[in-house]
């Protein structure tokens, strides 16, 4: 008899994302209708908060449509560079735990837990903690033993649950949900297959593989699969991780060139500790402030050397910081490193 599946999965996906930061940012907002995205009638929503979807307002819906049904809501412009910070912080929690992750967007992520020697929920519960004291926001998390499954789980329970899909728990717990919840099945191909009288996914386990192969094509056979709790897609921790960094926002703003350098030294610092975790080398050095006005300015240099030493990149972060003017008071500062290689053939002297 087989053992169980070991639950090693967790996915995890922030609450309303954009619409909790813009409450986090401006507490006047707390339990009234945000909605985030263009200002103008022809924009459309990025991001309704829970209050705002009470009166049906969803991401992609035009912001008019949004004025019709919500004209008391708060129409909030989008700015992306502030949910990138609130982002970074949160995936530097996440990376705090294990390197084997894979982002999906700045609010969402696939966690490998297997290198952990702690129980899935704990750990679950660990880091909805920590981002909460950190950043004042709640997530969403689903655990299992597979994508799918933790994908599925982690929308059980919105907003801010925990949900366990163990492998007994499959695939009657599946049976009754509707065919759009499947990986693999779009608004196009559920409306196809509601059109011949398939709307859940027991409609969908009565159905053949060779069937489902000639319905979607080769997806067929992942669909068939997913539905009986089959899904062997891997972490793919080098997914989106085309740069990375740290930063910090100040309490009193500054412009004390001394401190700015003490913070540069502290990013150097970690950031060559995350290279050396993934035996990385970057090749390019990026500096960020965002001053009182909150202007935000970036400069960046790329080197004729891959680097990865903590003096190498605080070095280059001073430089950088050397050239850009700081007369305005900064109360953001932040050091990414990018352009990254996993090996470096250094030439050796005579006497090495």
């Amino acid at each position: 008899m087989e053992s169980p599946k070991k639950l090693n999965i967790i996915h995890l996906d922030m609450d309303a994302f954009y619409a909790s930061v813009e409450e986090r940012d401006n507490p006047r907002l707390k339990g009234r209708p945000v909605i985030v995205g263009g200002l103008n009638n022809r924009g459309i929503v990025t991001t309704a908060n829970y209050e705002a979807r009470k009166y049906g307002i969803h991401s992609a819906m035009p912001i008019y449509m949004a004025r019709q049904r919500c004209p008391m809501g708060y129409f909030i412009p989008t700015r992306i560079e502030r949910y990138k910070e609130v982002s970074g912080e949160i995936f530097k929690i996440l990376y705090s735990f294990t390197d084997l992750i894979e982002p999906l967007s700045i609010d969402e992520a696939y966690i490998d837990i297997s290198d952990i020697r702690k129980e899935p929920l704990r750990i679950a519960m660990e880091i909805k903690k920590k981002v909460m004291e950190v950043t004042g926001l709640t997530m969403s998390i689903g655990i299992s033993y597979n994508k799918f499954l933790a994908k599925l789980a982690s929308d059980w329970n919105k907003p801010n649950g925990i949900k366990v899909i163990t492998e007994d728990m499959v695939p009657d717990i599946l049976l009754p949900l509707t065919v759009e919840f499947v990986h693999g099945i779009g608004p196009k191909s559920s409306e196809k297959l509601n059109n011949i009288g398939i709307y859940t996914i027991g409609d969908l386990l009565m159905l053949s593989e060779e069937f489902l192969v000639d319905f979607f094509g080769k997806s067929g056979i992942d669909i068939h699969n997913r539905i009986r709790g089959i899904d062997n897609r891997r972490i793919n921790t080098e997914r989106k991780r085309k740069s990375i960094g740290t930063e910090c926002t100040f309490r009193n703003d500054t412009k004390d060139k001394d401190l700015l350098k003490k913070y540069l030294h502290r990013f150097a610092t970690d950031l060559a500790s995350s290279l050396e975790k993934r035996q990385l080398y970057c090749k390019t050095v990026t500096l960020k402030i965002k001053d009182e006005n909150f202007k935000l300015r970036t400069k960046g240099k790329t080197l004729n050397n891959y680097i990865n030493f903590a003096d190498e990149i605080f070095k280059v972060g001073v430089h950088l910081l050397d050239e850009m003017d700081v007369s305005d008071n900064i109360r953001l500062i932040g050091l990414t490193v990018s352009n990254f290689t996993v090996t470096v053939i250094k030439q050796l002297s005579l006497f090495d």
